[in-house]
């Protein structure tokens, strides 16, 4: 969906009365609608991104002219999640895009047949599906236990690939970081169906597509796919760092920041707490206090500022999947996995302790927060400061195991 017909029909519904509106655009950097994929600086790339640009610009003043303008409304703009870029070096050197346009010889996502690598390399066939991604689950067949024998085989067999990378000739391991249900529940990968639950999930280098083709490499099984070339829903900062930009009545004026540590679940409370409204079970998000005027604050949250702002901060690090927590587990469950059976079994004994304490710490802070946020109760300072507290221990105690 390009900018101008998303933003048209956004704007359509705004002027016939609807007044909560949301609209999706496609990404810039894919080809649409003929398919294939820009590299970051192609001339057509640009072009793309001026065409967004322009239609921003048409959007905001078509709704200017029925009065809709930020001074009355809220307007909230985010990426789902960054994208990695898969592909060569740009042409010519020192390229920007801008004052010279980029050229690549070679772009696109390095598919990987993880069923023919594991058969040739391995020489593993144990019959298993996969959710092809570049962090794709997968699913033994039989469900076996995260603890037997074939499912333990398979993952140390699965860690052990290796290709090398058209893109940097490095012959390394596929895989950077495994998570089997006790790590995935940690990063709030499960769901209330055991069904659903993978055997275990693998992120991959970003430059990877992995999936499961004929258990051979009769055919290459590491290919480039020029369709693609911007990969995401892995584990890495260039994809796990993305933006969020709101502007209307109670929003702060600050320009471009990287003060505030959010994610996703932060976007729904921040609104509602701005439009005077609730939900009514809690949030895993919390308002983001630091972006709304004083004056919009809900009561509970114009107090105790600091506390507030130090105890929203150490929630986000415990709680959400890519804070420091998150990471860190995930970093020792890659290595219980890979590991001998004897480690395994002590780091998910370690991390299923942490994460339990996990839970009812930020369990206890997002509790304390909703309550500020939309029951008009005041931040207890010292409980606060004592939940901050153990939000930092859980965070150092995850560090030594990840070591």
């Amino acid at each position: 969906m390009s900018a101008a017909s998303s933003l048209g029909y956004v704007a359509q519904m705004q002027e016939a009365g609807i007044p909560v509106t949301y609209g999706y655009l496609s990404d810039a950097h894919d080809r649409h609608p003929s398919g294939g994929a820009y590299g970051p600086g192609e001339a057509g790339y640009v072009a793309a991104l001026k065409s967004y640009d322009d239609a921003f610009g048409t959007f905001f003043t078509r709704l200017a002219k029925d009065g809709i303008t930020k001074d009355n409304t809220l307007f909230v703009v985010t990426s789902d999640e960054n994208d990695h870029f898969a592909g060569g070096p740009a042409s010519p050197a020192g390229c920007d895009g801008i004052h010279v346009p980029c050229t690549y010889s070679t772009i696109g996502e390095v598919n990987a047949n993880v069923a023919g690598l594991l058969a040739t390399q391995q020489g593993v066939t144990t019959p298993f599906k996969v959710h092809a991604d570049s962090a794709p689950n997968f699913y033994l067949n039989g469900n076996p236990a995260r603890d037997a024998t074939v499912t333990r085989d398979f993952e140390h067999a699965t860690a052990a690939l290796t290709a090398t990378n058209p893109y940097t000739g490095q012959n390394k391991q596929i895989f950077s970081y495994f998570a089997d249900p006790v790590e995935m529940k940690l990063l709030h990968m499960v769901t209330g169906d055991p069904h659903r639950t993978p055997t275990f999930t693998g992120f991959a280098d970003p430059d990877y597509f992995v999936f499961a083709g004929a258990p051979n490499c009769a055919s290459p099984c590491v290919t480039v796919q020029p369709g693609f070339a911007w990969n995401h829903g892995d584990f890495s900062p260039d994809i796990n760092v993305t933006w969020l930009g709101m502007v209307g009545p109670g929003i702060k004026h600050l320009g471009v920041t990287n003060s505030v540590w959010s994610d996703h679940t932060d976007i729904r409370p921040t609104i509602l707490s701005l439009v005077g409204l609730a939900d009514s079970y809690r949030s895993d998000g919390r308002a983001l206090s630091e972006l709304i005027e004083e004056n919009r604050l809900p009561v509970g949250l114009r107090g105790h500022r600091d506390t507030l702002s130090a105890l929203g901060a150490a929630y986000k690090q415990l709680n959400a999947s890519v804070g420091a927590f998150g990471t860190n587990t995930l970093v020792a469950s890659t290595k219980g996995i890979d590991g001998p059976d004897a480690r395994y079994a002590q780091t998910m004994s370690a991390l299923t302790s942490l994460g339990q304490l996990r839970d009812l710490v930020a369990g206890q802070i997002a509790a304390q927060l909703d309550d500020a946020t939309f029951h008009h109760e005041r931040i207890n300072e010292p409980l606060a400061r004592l939940e901050i507290a153990l939000a930092e221990g859980l965070i150092v105690a995850s560090a030594a195991l990840a070591r």
